[in-house]
Order: structure tokens, then sequence, then C-alpha cells
């Protein structure tokens, strides 16, 4: 069977179908969490980001795919994000209970983005004015809550009141910016402007590049830094292998976006500088390392992570023709659908995996962070870009 029937087949044959038995017609929106021995839970909270990247999964299946079952599945998805949007204080909150009040109100940055990402693809599978309308407004929420002369900000108090950042910090630190909420603005914005090329949008996204160039990337480790201070002091010694392998193409997103072929030829040998230091860094034939803090590597293979090393061994691999990078896609994708893909009936993914292949049980199948959006794209991204497997 070959490497893009066997994807095919995870796509249709795993992932959707699994994602799809968890619609909640109950409360609505999907159900937030399945524990390791596959228990469902329907009362758990319903988290943002959660819904926001299942309504980006099933639009996108349904663009890909054209199966109007798929379509139906955003539809209800998309449901559960207006109630998830504060309709006096603008954005969309952190969690909501099975119930429908509020779980948690805390409004970040990082949320509001990937809500954007989700609205413009449901814009673009549904062709819903409202989807456009509520993704223009986020927008126009990030640009004037969430920002200052630096750059973008993280956390908020559901009426916009900064507090602290404990979402989206970890390794011991509490940053006040972070790449990840960056990266995961100019994703969102990449996509809404594909869809609504405003001129202030764009303009945006040339000074989140330029920010990533200056701000972000350290050039003399080749890595991007992880988490700062106000001032973009980085605040620990921290190699995010998982986040500096989805830049490097995700960014080639942004780039084919603005189609300015100056920025392009500028941007793109950072990132494949990028692709070839974690190939060397984090890349083994049984999989691709979590991150290395202060010179030790974490040797998890993370569900995420495993996905994104693919996408962007595939995209050096188109960019340069490298031998290397083809072969680190056949490598990456046996890793997964022998490893890190869960075999039993009614499951998805592992959320990790320990070095030695047991799967880390003490972490869900499903909780807020743990989607279809990582897996589920770099399906949908290699059916697109058909993938050969002979040498170039």
């Amino acid at each position: 069977m070959s490497f893009t029937t066997e994807i095919r087949r995870e796509l249709t044959e795993r992932i959707l179908p699994f994602w799809q038995g968890l619609r909640d017609d109950v409360h609505g929106g999907y159900v937030g969490r399945v524990d390791y021995d596959l228990t469902l839970h329907p009362e758990a909270d319903k988290g943002c980001i959660l819904n926001s990247r299942i309504l980006w999964f099933f639009s996108e299946a349904y663009l890909l795919l054209k199966d109007g079952v798929l379509l139906e599945e955003a539809r209800h998805a998309y449901e559960m994000l207006k109630r998830m949007t504060d309709q006096q204080n603008g954005g969309v909150y952190w969690s909501l209970r099975a119930d429908g009040t509020i779980a948690d109100g805390t409004k970040h940055t990082y949320n509001q983005a990937f809500a954007i990402y989700a609205l413009a693809a449901y814009f673009r599978a549904d062709k819903s004015p409202d989807a456009l309308e509520r993704a223009k407004a986020l927008f126009r929420v990030i640009e004037a809550k969430c920002r200052d002369a630096g750059g973008y900000l993280e956390a908020f108090t559901a009426d916009w009141r900064p507090e602290s950042n404990e979402k989206l910090s970890e390794n011991g630190v509490m940053a006040t910016r972070t790449m990840n909420t960056l990266l995961h603005v100019m994703e969102g914005y990449t996509g809404l402007y594909q869809v609504w090329p405003d001129p202030e949008l764009k303009d945006r996204l040339y000074e989140i590049l330029n920010i990533w160039e200056t701000k972000i990337y350290n050039r003399e480790k080749r890595r991007q830094e992880v988490f700062f201070d106000h001032e973009y002091h980085t605040l620990i010694d921290l190699h995010s292998f998982g986040h500096d392998i989805e830049t490097s193409w995700l960014t080639e997103k942004t780039l084919e976006a603005l189609d300015d072929p100056a920025l392009t030829a500028r941007i793109r040998p950072t990132l494949l500088e990028m692709a070839d230091h974690t190939y060397d860094a984090a890349f083994t034939d049984h999989g691709f390392a979590n991150e290395c803090e202060k010179g030790v590597v974490n040797q998890r293979r993370i569900w995420w992570v495993q996905a994104e090393a693919l996408m962007g061994f595939l995209n050096a691999y188109e960019k340069t023709g490298e031998k290397r990078y083809r072969d680190a896609v056949l490598s990456q994708w046996a890793y997964i659908r022998d490893v890190m893909a869960d075999q039993r009936p009614g499951s998805e993914w592992f959320w990790y995996v320990n070095e030695d292949g047991t799967p880390g049980e003490d972490e869900a199948i499903v909780e807020p962070w743990k989607c279809p959006y990582h897996n589920g794209r770099m399906c949908m991204e290699v059916l697109r870009r058909g993938f050969k497997e002979e040498e170039k």
C-alpha cells in the first residue's frame, strides 16, 4: 500500500470517525475528555481551543473530501463556538461547562487566534457571512485588547484586564510574551487574510514576521526562543524541537499568502535552517524528540510533535529536493503508523509514547489540548500536496 493511500486511510478510517463519535447532541459541541482507558466524559468542560480546532478540522476535511456529513459536523462545532463568545465584552472564553455556563472566563490571545483560524476555514466551507464577520470582529479584538507597541501579549480577564500567563507558560517560568502565541496569531491571521485581504491585516502579518526575525529567532543557536519577558529577553534555555519544525513549514503558508518574492527569499533560508537543525538534533528512526531544556533532551514522543515533524520534513523535501528529507517523511510516517497511532478499536493517537515505544497511560486521549488539528492537518496536507515516494 502506498504512503498516500495509508495517509488517506488514517484520516478517513481512524481520525475522522473518532472525532465524529464524540459529537455531543445533548450539550452541544463535542465531548471534552476521553481518558486513556477510552472512558468518555460528557460532563467535562468544553475548551474553546479544542472546539475551534474541531471546527477547523471538519471544515478543512469537508473542503478536501466534499462529504456533506463533514460540513454538518463543522456546523455543529460552529454553533458551540458562538456560545463561547462573550457578547458583551467581545472575544471567546477559555472554556464552558457542559451546561453552557462559563467555566473559565480567561480571554487568551492564543485562543482568539485559533477561533479566527477556525472561522476563516468554516467561511471557506460554508460561505457563512456571519462566520466571516465573527472572524473580523476577533481580529479587531486582538488588535485593540491583546497587543502593545512591542507586539502581542497573552492572558486577560473576561473584561480584558491583564492577568498572569499560566496557560501558555511552562518549564517553571511565567512568560509575558511567547513564541507559541505569536506563531498562532500569524496562523490565524493568515487564514483570515486568505478570505479577507484587508490592508491592515496584511500589515500585521508583515509586522509579525519582523518580530519573529528580530526577536524570536536566535540565529546563533539556529532555533526559536520560547518564553520571554516584556522586552523579549528569553527566560530559559529551551529548544522546542516540535515548535521549530512546525514553524519551518507553517510560516510558508504566510509567505504564500503575502506573495512577496523578496520576503520569501529572505525568510525561507531561515525556515530551512530550522528544519535542518531539528533533523540533526531531534530526529531518529524511532520518532522525533520533544525538546531540550538546559542541554537535556526530553525523549518523549508527543502526538503533535510527530505530526509536525512529518510535515516539516515534507516541506523541506519540496523546497530542497534532498533525499534525507524524503526518507525522513517515510520513516516518520512508519513510526506514527506503528507506534503513535493507538490500535485499540475506537481510539485515535496516544498523547505520548516513551522512547521505548510504550504509551503514556497518564495522559488522556482527548483533553482541552489533545485535538484533531495536528494529525488531521498532517493527513490533509499530504493528500493536497501529492507527495511522491520516488526520489526527485
